[in-house]
């Protein structure tokens, strides 16, 4: 059963995915409590669920206060989200580290190539002083699989990372650097370094380290200080397994098995396809936790289902790996 859903997940074809969501949805009714406990709640018939946008969507505070997951099983990963201090952390209790692998490798080579053409680079201070970040994670799985001898995590080395970029430059070395906002601010201060074979990507968050700035303040700085067309962004978070990534202009795209819908700001059980709203996400790779939930983030939809992200919704506790409010 296991390999059939890995299969049916990551070969999904556009045509099929409302009826791959419908299945999935019916399977995390069935042996996801929390959730069929909010189904219930909420009064819908789970029989009378025949279209994406008749799905409800879990809100992601449910991750605080609950366990969510689907089936019973041992865990082999527990990812927490970083929080602002003394604030509870949403836990995201992993069944099958490998879902995981196969879902950030398989999005990354789709918008990047395989990690292996690549010298991969993470700046990403707050996340390495704490345990349990996917972010994390997953940037050192990217960094083993790029299997370049100057992949890898700096800290606070500035002058080493600098040192590395120039060398990288010289090789004309495609080379991938991701950033915690406050950090890549950071390294700009002291190194201005044009870069034209390198891609800036960064990840959102100032942790309460620098002024909240928007992000298109934070792209020309990078931008000017890097001498780069265009910043690249990741967006991601600890319930999820999927990650969806912007080549520019904060504008993004998702693997085909995650898709983004909006919901109404007044009305949470109204689903939008278009426009402004409240974002939902369904990410079919979550299948032993909830695939479909409801973010606090607001953002803006576009027809070729690419979209932006404006904030955070208001009365929603800020995430610390949340993205500037604009």
């Amino acid at each position: 059963m296991h390999s059939q859903w890995k299969h049916k997940i990551f070969n999904i074809k556009e045509a099929g995915f409302e009826a791959l969501a419908i299945e999935i949805f019916r399977f995390q009714y069935e042996h996801n409590a929390i959730y069929r406990e909010y189904i219930n709640v909420l009064g819908v018939n789970p029989g009378e669920v025949n279209a994406i946008i008749d799905i409800p969507f879990l809100p992601i505070r449910f991750f605080k206060s609950h366990v969510v997951q689907t089936t019973s099983f041992e865990l082999v990963e527990i990812f927490e989200s970083s929080g602002t201090t003394g604030a509870v952390s949403s836990r995201h209790f992993v069944k099958d580290i490998d879902l995981y692998k196969e879902s950030f490798t398989r999005g990354f080579e789709l918008f990047y190539g395989p990690p292996k053409d690549w010298c991969i680079i993470g700046l990403l201070p707050s996340y390495l002083e704490r345990t349990g970040s996917s972010l994390v994670y997953m940037m050192g799985e990217l960094i083993k699989q790029s299997n370049n001898y100057h992949s890898g995590f700096y800290l606070n080395d500035f002058e080493k990372l600098a040192g590395v970029l120039k060398d990288q430059e010289i090789k004309k070395q495609k080379t991938l650097i991701v950033g915690v906002t406050f950090a890549l601010l950071d390294f700009v201060e002291k190194y201005s370094l044009p870069l034209s074979h390198t891609i800036v990507m960064e990840t959102g968050g100032m942790k309460g380290r620098r002024e909240e700035l928007v992000r298109d303040e934070v792209h020309d700085q990078l931008k000017k200080a890097f001498g780069t067309p265009v910043i690249h962004s990741e967006y991601g978070m600890t319930e999820l397994l999927s990650q969806a990534y912007s080549k520019g202009e904060g504008k993004f795209q998702c693997p085909p098995w995650m898709k983004i819908l909006l919901r109404d700001d007044e009305d949470p059980l109204l689903i939008k396809n278009s426009g402004a709203g409240a974002i939902n996400i369904i990410d079919l790779a979550n299948i032993y936790s909830c695939s479909f939930i409801a973010t606090d983030d607001a953002g803006r939809l576009f027809s070729d289902g690419a979209f932006e992200v404006l904030g955070r919704m208001d009365n929603s506790d800020l995430r610390g790996c949340s993205l500037m409010v604009l």
